[in-house]
């Protein structure tokens, strides 16, 4: 259980300096859709063709290009 009182302002305080994204975030990162789909795409090492792609289509994020190592 979370140890603050969501009614009152105070508890939103770090909130009034985040960008845009930022408060996007807070957001998204607590949707339950959003964390379980998240969790079976990145327990999958390939996804399957444009699994990915929806993924990034329903939730309006995006991700880095990995980099990848030399041989």
């Amino acid at each position: 259980m979370l140890s603050i009182d969501w009614r009152t302002p105070a508890a939103y305080r770090h909130t009034r300096n985040l960008p845009a994204a930022g408060f996007a975030w807070e957001y998204l990162r607590r949707n339950n859709e959003y964390r379980q789909e998240y969790r079976a795409l990145a327990a999958s090492k390939q996804p399957a063709s444009g699994h990915l792609e929806a993924f990034v289509e329903r939730w309006g994020v995006r991700f880095p290009q990995q980099s990848r190592r030399a041989a």
